[in-house]
């Protein structure tokens, strides 16, 4: 088992550093070969499945959570993730979650896809109003002026 502190430090350092996409790597990277293994997110993950089964959680399988990450970042290979894999997607945080972060892990787990769309439905709307409530004109006159 990896130690709870050495997990917690990760994940302090992992929300620290938001964009250093190559620390994180490193930090997964058991063997230094500036690649992520399935082994090694595994590595990981089995301390997830140790803490999701003392807050009698249903745990995830990891066969599951693999499909999942290879999913939310297509790298060019299946076999692995790189740095270049990982920049590349906008769910890259996610990942590091689902290895690090238990909560934002459940979170992410248990999203509700509607409301997200609804959300997105909605804001799409809002702007879409405040369009139409005047400030079009001014995009309107800009448009006429000559450059």
């Amino acid at each position: 088992m990896v130690s709870v502190t050495l997990v917690n430090l990760l994940r302090h350092c992992f929300e620290l550093s938001s964009g250093s996409g190559s620390l994180r790597l490193k930090c997964v990277d058991l063997d230094g070969n500036s690649v992520i293994t399935r082994n090694e997110m595994q590595f990981f993950y089995e301390e997830q499945l140790h803490r999701m089964k003392c807050m009698a959680q249903e745990p995830v399988l990891f066969e599951d959570i693999l499909c999942q990450i290879v999913d939310m970042i297509g790298p060019k290979d299946e076999g692995y993730f790189t740095l270049h894999d990982l920049k590349g997607s906008k769910l890259a945080r996610s990942v590091f979650n689902i290895l690090f972060n238990l909560n934002k892990f459940m979170a992410f787990e248990t999203r509700d896809p509607f409301l997200i769309c609804q959300y997105i439905r909605l804001s799409m709307e809002e702007d879409a109003e405040e369009a139409s409530n005047g400030s079009a004109d001014v995009w309107d006159e800009s448009l006429k002026a000559p450059f």
